[in-house]
């Protein structure tokens, strides 16, 4: 718990943090993982955000990634993974998947962050979230369904095993190639961040023999 709260508040001043000038180190200003893990996106390098609806952290980060995904080249697939640490988490993890499942989740992804970290809807509660989901026009039917099924339980589970596969202390964190993850507090702000993660998508592209 002590952990956590420690990497919450290093989050926290990473944010605001000025971008470093120094070239980026292995093992200090991003992770790499002692083993790889497999990427889903044949042919293309795979970038991965592991995130939680509750974090206000990769709430402040939504607006930077977004505009950098938009920019990314075609041969870089970019996914969500909702992060599970939790039960807690695991009701934000179950939603996500949900919506998917309903085809929600696009229309509404922005809209449940705003409600939670701008109007207060709280994101462990998942009574309160269906009924926000409701006022929003989501069919209800088809969500409670997806909620309790199969495939969401499997998604779910998944990504708790992704969780732990890739040593995660806590969120945002954005893995390249299931080979490195690099977060805001690690990196020395937002803006080197994603300057890493340029250089990572990069070396991995050399690396598949990319052009």
């Amino acid at each position: 718990m002590f952990k956590r709260l420690f990497v919450v508040l290093a989050a926290a001043l990473a944010f605001a943090a000025p971008a470093l000038a120094q070239t980026p180190e292995a093992g200090i200003d991003y992770k790499v993982l002692k083993e790889a893990q497999p990427t889903d996106s044949a042919g293309k390098i795979e970038v991965t955000e592991f995130f939680w609806f509750g974090c206000p952290h990769c709430y402040t980060l939504e607006p930077t990634l977004e505009q950098w995904v938009k920019k990314l080249p075609k041969d870089v697939e970019f996914k969500r993974v909702p992060a599970y640490f939790n039960k807690q988490w695991e009701v934000g993890a179950r939603v996500y998947y949900a919506l998917e499942a309903t085809g929600d989740l696009n229309r509404l992804f922005k809209p449940l962050f705003d409600a939670i970290h701008r109007d207060g809807l709280r994101a462990g509660d998942e009574k309160a979230i269906a009924d926000w989901l409701a006022k929003q026009g989501v069919n209800m039917e088809k969500y409670n369904a997806a909620l309790k099924s199969f495939g969401v339980d499997s998604k779910v589970r998944r990504a708790g095993q992704l969780t732990q596969a890739y040593k995660l202390e806590g969120v945002p964190a954005i893995a390249v190639q299931g080979k490195y993850v690099v977060g805001a507090a690690e990196a020395g702000g937002v803006k080197r961040m994603f300057d890493i993660l340029d250089m990572l998508v990069v070396q991995e592209r050399k690396t598949l023999g990319k052009k």
